[in-house]
């Protein structure tokens, strides 16, 4: 079976500046992309799982990480946003008077058949232990196996994330989701 990705990555481009976005865009391997990260003062990489590459030769300015958060709406009280009805998430770096200084747009998606290794594990029940280094699809292989359960498998599913100590709530057709971390069903 093949893996079918879907990332909607456009949806968070359109919120990057005009020359980011550009830059991003005439990148050959965007499907690797992880992340974007835009520090005041320093200039604009992306991250891909074997290294980063600068993005413009122009350093990150106030003007350009406004013209971010305006796109993106609220931030959290752990200063992380994202894009609606995408799995994007934005982080914000704050300095002492609260002004945001830096920026971290992650690539959220979704791997459609990811599971298909340890699918027979997962329809048991069975417990499941998930480790690897950043950027290598825990949290990719986890949203698939929630979609699995909620829609193939009519199971009512709850991520919580224990990292955290506020919750938020986020309903998704049969998916409750409290972040991403562990599965309750």
């Amino acid at each position: 079976m093949q893996n079918a990705i879907t990332d909607d990555l456009e949806a968070l481009l359109v919120t990057l500046p005009p020359g980011i976005h550009d830059a991003v865009n005439r990148l050959e391997n965007r499907s690797e992309l992880l992340e974007i990260v835009m520090d005041l003062g320093r200039l604009p990489e992306a991250r891909f799982p074997e290294g980063e590459v600068i993005l413009s030769n122009q350093p990150v300015t106030y003007a350009d990480l406004e013209y971010v958060v305006e796109r993106i709406g609220e931030f959290g009280d752990d200063n992380r946003a994202g894009i609606e009805r995408t799995l994007h998430r934005i982080s914000a770096l704050r300095n002492r008077k609260g002004k945001v200084v830096g920026l971290t747009c992650r690539i959220g998606r979704a791997v459609l058949g990811s599971i298909a290794l340890i699918r027979d594990v997962v329809e048991q029940g069975q417990s499941i232990l998930i480790l690897g280094r950043p950027g290598v699809g825990k949290t990719t292989l986890l949203r698939e196996i929630a979609r699995v359960l909620a829609d193939e498998a009519n199971k009512r599913v709850v991520v919580v994330d224990t990292s955290r100590s506020r919750k938020e709530v986020r309903t998704q057709s049969k998916l409750c989701l409290y972040q991403n971390s562990h599965f309750h069903y």
